[in-house]
This record gives structure tokens, C-alpha cells and sequence, in this order.
């Protein structure tokens, strides 16, 4: 499995995740100016995406922390400390997605897509391919079911 933001690979999408802003239900930490965000240490698109789109809102911020992990901007969000740019499907409890009614809106787009070795058979790796297909298929059924 791999995120692809730009072009396609020919695999399988198994789910559509944009990375969005969070916040943490408890601090609104996106209502403070400039807003505190928390973004990943190592340049990249993901970072210039970010960066990007609360320029393109006219938004002032500053970095408040930087980590190498998901987990890291997860904590920073959760503790209070800032907002950061999380995938869709990874939002934490007690936290929400900043949507355009914030003021904010998806940082990017990307897949979830599947790839097989064609080279690569059998029973477990049938079961593998199985068992990720119908897990991305419950997410998928949850996300729509709590957005009603």
C-alpha cells in the first residue's frame, strides 16, 4: 500500500484521504493569531502543501513544532500546543477537521492504493490483499456513516 498524491500508478484505490488541518475540540488553537501550527521537521510536499494553503487564505501562523512522526503532530494537536496538517482517515479523538466554514480546507488530495507483486501467489498473500481490501472497506463504511 502506498499514498499517491500526484499522478497514478495503476494499482487499486481502495480510499480517497486528503490531509486536512486539525485542532483539538478542547483548545481551539486555530482561533489564535497567528495560528500555531505543528508541521513535519524534513522539507517536503506535504510541509510546502501546508505552508501553501494557509498562505493562500491569507492566514497568518508561525511554527510552534515540528516532529518527524504522525504521532508527533498528532500529540502537538492533542495537547493544545498547535494545529497540523493530519490525513483525513488518522483524525484523533477529541479532535476535529478545520473545514472551509473555519476559515481553512484540505491541504491536498491522495489515494490509498493498493499494489500487488504480479510475481508473488498464494494463500497468504491472497488472504493479505483480502483481509487490507475489506479494512479499508469498513473505514470506509464508518467515515460515511458518521457524516450523516
Amino acid at each position: 500500500m502506498v499514498f499517491e498524491w500526484e499522478g497514478f500508478s495503476g494499482g487499486e484505490v481502495l480510499m480517497h484521504d486528503p490531509t486536512v488541518w486539525v485542532t483539538s475540540t478542547l483548545h481551539h488553537m486555530h482561533e489564535e493569531r497567528p495560528v500555531p501550527i505543528a508541521l513535519y521537521s524534513r522539507d517536503g510536499w506535504c510541509r510546502d502543501f501546508a505552508i501553501k494553503s494557509l498562505q493562500q487564505r491569507g492566514l497568518d501562523y508561525r511554527v510552534a513544532y515540528t516532529s518527524d512522526t504522525n504521532g508527533g503532530l498528532t500529540l502537538a494537536v492533542t495537547s493544545g500546543l498547535a494545529i497540523a496538517p493530519i490525513s483525513r482517515s488518522n483524525i484523533p479523538p477529541d479532535c476535529r477537521e478545520l473545514t472551509a466554514a473555519d476559515g481553512f480546507g484540505d491541504i491536498d488530495s491522495s489515494n490509498v492504493v493498493l499494489h500487488r507483486n504480479p510475481l508473488a501467489a498464494g494463500e497468504a498473500i491472497d488472504g493479505m490483499e483480502d483481509a487490507i481490501r475489506e479494512a479499508f472497506m469498513l473505514t470506509r463504511q464508518a467515515q460515511a456513516t458518521a457524516s450523516l
